[in-house]
This record gives C-alpha cells, structure tokens and sequence, in this order.
C-alpha cells in the first residue's frame, strides 16, 4: 500500500516544504492517501515516517546551505531569518495531514486524537523542529545570538533595522527547546542571559559619563527615559509569558538607579527646601523602585516640615505671642503649604502624608516659641513640664470667632465656619488636647453667661464637631448640658420677672438671673465673697423662695465672681452707661453716699469684703482700664502694677470721667469694663493648671484600670501601647506619669506584679 501511495503523496510534500502553491484536491488527496496508508498496510505508519523524515532533511540540507554560504555575521542572520521564518510556517500546516499517522503510531484510536492535538506536540511538528535545531540552529547559534545583540546595541545608539531579525532568532529559541517539562529553558539560559548581560554593559558604561557631563537632576531624566524605553524594547524582544521583562527592568534599575542611589537622594533636601515639586515627582517615581529608596526621603520632608515650620514660628515669635488669630493663621498657612508640597511632588502617597502629620505634629507641640507651665507634682510648684501653648491659643482663636468681636463681624458664616474647621484640623496634631477642652469650656462659660454669642447655632455646631473629631465624650456632653441649661434658665427667668414685675417694679426688669447645675458649669471649688449692694443683697432670699418652690431638694450657690451688670455714671459732663463685674460694682458703690471723698485702699477692703489679690485686681482695672482716655477711678502715689497698691493708696472718683471719641469728649455713651477679668480669679490660674494635671493622674488610673480588667493579665509594654491608644484624644501621658500611677495602683491594690516577670501585670478585683 505504502510503495502504491507514496510516489503520488511525495510531490505534494515537496511543494508544501517548498512553500509553492497546492490545490485543494491536491490538498485532500493528500489527507485520504495517508489515511488510506495507516488503515491497510501495517508496516506503513513507520514507512511514511521515515520517508517524511528523510525528505524534511534533504529540505533543511538545501536550506542550511543556503544560509551557511554566508561569511560575513549580519547576512547570516538575514538568511537565516529567511529561511527560518519560511520553515517555521510550514511546521504550522505539513502536520496536518498526518494526524492519522500520529494516532496509528501511538496505537490509539481516532476517537482520542482531538484531545491527543490539544495535549501534546505532533510527532511531525517535532520532527520537524528537532531536524531543524541538530542540522542548523546548533552549530550557528552563537554566531545568530552575537548578531542580533549588536543589532540592539546599535538601536539603542539610534540606528534603525528590520526588528524582525532579533525576534526571529527569540522565536527560534523559544521553539526549538526538546525538553518538555520546561520549554523556555534554552531561551533562557542563551538568549535572555546574553540580552540581559549586554543591556547591563551598555548602560554600566553609558550612565555615569552622563551623570558626570549634566549633573543630578538632568541624570533623573535620563534614567526615567531609559527605563521606559528598555521596558517597552523588552516587551518587543523578549519572550513576553516567562517573566523575562520584569528580571530586564529590575536589572536596569540596578544600573540606572540603584547603583547612583546616594548620589540622586543626596539633592532630595535641596529640592524640597526649594519647593521643586517635578524634579521631586521624578526622583520620588525612581526611588520608589529602589530597595529602602524612599526612606532618606522621607526623613528629608520630616526634617524640612520641621526646620521650616519652626524657624517659621520663632521668626513671628513677636507677633503671634500676642495674637492668637495671627498664630493660628501662621499654622494654617504652614499646613496647606506643607500639603501642597505632598499633593504636587509625591501625589499624596500615603506614606509621605504620614510624613508629613509626624512632623507638623512636631511643630505644633513645640515649645521654643510658647510654653504653657503644668506642675508636674502635686504642690511641688517648683517643678514643671513644659507643654506647647498652641491649644491655648487655638482655643482663644475659636472664642474671637464665636464671640462678637470685629474678626466674626466682618466674616460671612461660611468663612467662620471654614475657620473653626481649620481650628479643628489643627487640633488633631495637638498632643494635649485636654487643655483646649478646658479653655475652650472657660471661654463658652464666659460667652453664654455675658451673653456675647456671634451665632448660637454655629455654637450648637462646633460642639458636635469636637464630637466628630473623636474628643472624650463626657466632656462633649457637658458642653451639650450647658446649652440646655441656658435654655431652661431663661425660662425660670422669664417666671420670676412675671411673679415679682407687680411689687418690685421696674427694678425687675432689669435683673436677670442664671441657675445652672455645677456639674455641667463648676470650674474649681472657689467661690469669693463680697458685700453686694443693698439693692442686689435683698434679692438672693427672693430667688431662693422662688427657686424652692419650683425644686425642692436642691441648694443654690452664689457665684457672684461670675455675675456682671450696669450702671449709670452721671457728672458734669454727661450720662454713661458702664457694663462692670459684680467686684467692680461693690467697689464703685463704695462712693455712692459720699462721691468725692478720698477712700484708702484698707477702708475700701473693709467696704467691699473682697479678698486682697481680687480687690487690687479689681481697682487696676478701674484706675488703668486700657481703652479709657479718661479712667473711672483716680489715686494718689504713681504705682507700676495692682501688687504696689498699699493701705495708705488713696483712690476717688474721677469727676471729669468722660468718653472720648476722635479726641472730642463725649456727653452720652456706653462702656464696657468687664473685659477678661470676669470668670477667672488670681487663684483660679494655679487652680487651673493644677486640676489640669490631677485630671491627667486620674484619666491615666482610670485607663490602666479598664485595660486590665479586660485582658486581667498584661506585660509592661502592651499596657502602655494600649494606654497611649485610648488617651491620644486627650494628652499623651509621660513615661514617668504612667509609672508613677502604676505604682500607686499597686501600693492600693488594685493591680500587683506576676511573681515570675516583674514586667508583667495582674487584675486584682
């Protein structure tokens, strides 16, 4: 059957090697002989094979000597090209008539040969390439390889060529690989070590005459343009399934980048300092694939936000010690244009953000330029740490926000609101945030009961904010509690007008009163007597009768230090109304029988009850009020301060006290005197500072207790990671605070020592 066949299937075997034209009866005459071959001659399977076989060798002999008559190494490479890519074709088409003969040889039936096809290689195709690779590809491939690497070397020196040269000798690699388990292996270890050896040559020699003749910052150039050219000539050469793109950019990026890696950080914090956000991109873009690249640089920003925003601070240490809507301003400023500097150079990538919170939390803690003393001992008033002033001050900026004063009259509420969330931002990198609370609190108190609110709802607004901006809830609750007081006081307010306006008159009126609960309210235990004026002191039993009878069980405490009210001062001149505190009342009534006489300074106090440091206080602020052309008070013997006042410092009434305006005198007019003195009394300062710090030991036993009641055992370094976590939002205790109260808390048992590891806790219920 086989010697019938074969004379008619040669031809067409010759033509397809050949690449010359086959007919479509040819073509099917072809698939029925071979058919025809393997069903009915037993021997004819083996016979067809080395037939075909001894054809295909006689084909590549003619076609190797085609290539080999070349000498010279580029026209080998053209020939061989030639002649490869035309053999490569019909290693796609000869099989394909001889799927019978692959099934008979494998002693299967036709029925598995569809999924035989999928599987595994055709024996022809194989036979095909293994001739190929033994008769040609092995004794020049060297030569080949050699060829096209000279060829990418001159492309990328900028001379163009037929690309095709260097994909054919891949693609030969690539397919003439005899070992099954893993095709790539002979591409890898020839084709792809050289590609990658000479690109790193090429690029050794190459970058550093470029960094050497332009400098950094047109180097970082250079080598993003090379990397993104080798990565897009590598996804052209080399195999694109085996990985072998990413090892040729990791290896350029050795040789472009890592290798001058000091060099290019070497001008990070010129650049920053400079604010040259480009160059900055391109440097962070090649260092981000550099092993331990962006550190230096993150280290740069952190040093420059710091040394910036600090020099920054100090340089307008004269102006915003005195103004803290200046200083808060100045730290605004500084956060937006530390921001912008991330968004443009580094496209806020996360760990530049970080960054960049780390160090501006550094410069809004400091205390170079404010410090705000906290004694760090219990009555040892010798001793103190220093803390940062800024919540302080930020506190101070949000009360001449919400207060009426010119800022918050010539802002829109939308401005305001833009401020206090400016505040707010600010607030999140203050370490001890308990200190604005209470500032903030002492501010509030003193807008709600002077009435000196800009906008009650922005108010109302600015408390749910602390509450979004994570500060302790019990403390938000208790500004909650102090607007509902107001609230219900007005009301009782309203009641107690309507109850006494028919047997008191007028006088009625003109008498407000404000019941709050001490809990939401109280700051400090002090409460200061002082004689009241007549008028007022037969008002207290009223109010308290009144009060009774609406709440049985509750006591009334007088806090007359925070109270305030108006006078009319009649001379010569004219008529002024004067907002005073309640001190500075009792103080002016003194003179109410006897308007000219000369006081002295011991009658005055026996007069008033009032204690010593709040009666120079007071009298200060009436002989040397710093608005008043013309002050209220007169006295004799010049002092410096309320301190050099003595029993013998006379003091009387200015009858030519008057308003002055664009220097003409004034004959009506209204004067507020009340100022900063109401809500704070000279003992209320060191109270404050101290209640600040008790308030820390308590919060701090309060969280070793939680935190040990839910893990009962703990060892020394989790608690305090965990301590730190739950009071963030309010101060960062000091290692020596947290041991201190760790100490007292065993010395009362709440908690003892592991016998075993000192360094460990235990609960004791």
């Amino acid at each position: 059957m086989f010697e019938d066949k074969w004379p008619s299937m040669r031809p067409i075997i010759l033509k397809l090697l050949q690449q010359e034209p086959v007919t479509q009866t040819e073509w099917q005459e072809l698939f029925y002989s071979v058919h025809l071959v393997c069903l009915w001659d037993e021997k004819g399977p083996p016979k067809v094979k080395e037939a075909l076989k001894d054809d295909i060798m006689d084909f590549i002999k003619q076609a190797q000597q085609r290539v080999l008559s070349h000498q010279e190494d580029q026209a080998l490479l053209k020939a061989y090209i030639a002649e490869w890519r035309k053999f490569f074709t019909q290693c796609n088409y000869l099989p394909t008539p001889f799927r019978q003969l692959e099934t008979s040889l494998a002693g299967k039936t036709s029925t598995s040969v569809q999924k035989k096809a999928q599987n595994e290689e055709s024996i022809v195709r194989k036979l095909m390439l293994d001739s190929w690779n033994q008769s040609i590809f092995m004794d020049i491939k060297k030569r080949l390889q050699d060829s096209a690497m000279k060829l990418v070397h001159a492309e990328r020196n900028g001379e163009a060529f037929d690309s095709q040269l260097v994909i054919g000798v891949r693609e030969s690699y690539v397919n003439l690989c005899s070992n099954p388990d893993d095709k790539l292996q002979i591409y890898r270890d020839n084709f792809e070590k050289a590609y990658i050896a000479s690109t790193e040559s090429f690029y050794k020699m190459k970058a550093p005459q470029y960094l050497q003749v332009n400098g950094v910052q047109s180097y970082m150039r250079y080598a993003d343009s090379k990397l993104r050219e080798e990565e897009q000539r590598a996804q052209k050469y080399l195999e694109s399934c085996s990985g072998s793109v990413q090892v040729l950019t990791d290896c350029c990026v050795n040789v472009l980048v890592t290798n001058f890696k000091s060099t290019i950080l070497a001008e990070c914090a010129g650049m920053i300092k400079t604010n040259e956000t480009e160059k900055l991109q391109l440097m962070f873009k090649l260092m981000d694939r550099v092993l331990e690249g962006i550190a230096p640089m993150l280290r740069d920003l952190e040093d420059h936000i710091i040394n910036a925003g600090l020099a920054d601070m100090v340089g307008a240490a004269d102006i915003i010690t005195q103004d803290s809507e200046k200083y808060v301003e100045r730290l605004l400023e500084l956060f937006h244009q530390f921001s912008l500097l991330v968004k443009q150079a580094f496209n806020d990538d996360p760990r530049f953000l970080t960054a960049r919170d780390k160090a501006y939390k550094h410069v809004v803690n400091d205390t170079q330029v404010f410090r705000l003393e906290l004694p760090s001992k219990q009555m040892a008033g010798l001793k103190s740490q220093p803390e940062s002033k800024c919540p302080e001050l930020l506190a101070n900026y949000c009360d001449m926000l919400l207060r009426k004063t010119p800022l918050s009259k010539k802002l829109t509420s939308d401005e305001i609101e833009s401020k206090l969330r400016d505040v707010l931002l600010v607030l999140k990198y203050v370490q001890n945030k308990d200190v604005f609370m209470r500032y903030h609190k002492a501010h509030l108190t003193r807008r709600l009961i002077l009435d000196t609110s800009a906008d009650s709802e922005k108010e109302e607004n600015m408390v749910e904010w602390l509450r979004e901006v994570g500060m302790p809830a019990d403390y938000v609750n208790k500004l909650a509690r102090m607007f509902q007081d107001i609230k219900v006081s007005e009301d009782l307010n309203q009641q107690f007008k309507e109850q006494y306006r028919s047997t008191r008159g007028s006088i009625a009126d003109s008498i407000n009163i404000k019941i709050l609960n001490a809990g939401a309210w109280a700051r400090g235990s002090e409460r200061v007597t002082v004689s009241l004026p007549l008028e007022l002191e037969d008002y207290i039993p009223e109010v308290e009768d009144f009060y009774k009878k609406k709440h049985s069980g509750r006591k009334l405490q007088w806090y007359h230090h925070m109270s305030n009210g108006t006078i009319t001062f009649s001379n010569a001149i004219g008529r002024f109304d004067v907002d005073i505190t309640t001190f500075q009342m009792a103080v002016l009534f003194a003179w109410n029988q006897r308007p000219l006489e000369k006081i002295p300074y011991e009658n005055l106090r026996l007069a008033t009850e009032l204690p010593d440091p709040e009666l120079r206080r007071t009298l200060w602020s009436l002989v040397a009020f710093p608005k008043l052309k013309r002050q209220v008070l007169l006295y004799s013997s010049e002092v410096q301060s309320p301190k050099d006042f003595n029993e013998n410092t006379s003091f009387w009434v200015n009858q030519e006290f008057a308003l002055v305006k664009n220097g003409k005198l004034q004959k009506r007019g209204k004067i507020n005197l009340v100022g900063r003195l109401q809500l704070s009394t000279e003992r209320s300062k060191e109270e404050d500072n101290e209640s600040i710090v008790q308030l820390r030991i308590l919060r701090v036993q309060e969280a070793i207790i939680k935190i040990l009641k839910m893990r009962k055992r703990i060892t020394n370094a989790q608690l305090q990671t965990e301590l730190v976590d739950i009071l963030k939002n309010m101060f960062l205790p000091s290692k020596k605070m947290i041991k201190e109260q760790i100490e007292w808390l065993i010395e009362h048992k709440y908690m003892k020592r592991d016998e075993d590891d000192i360094n460990t806790f235990i609960y004791m219920a």
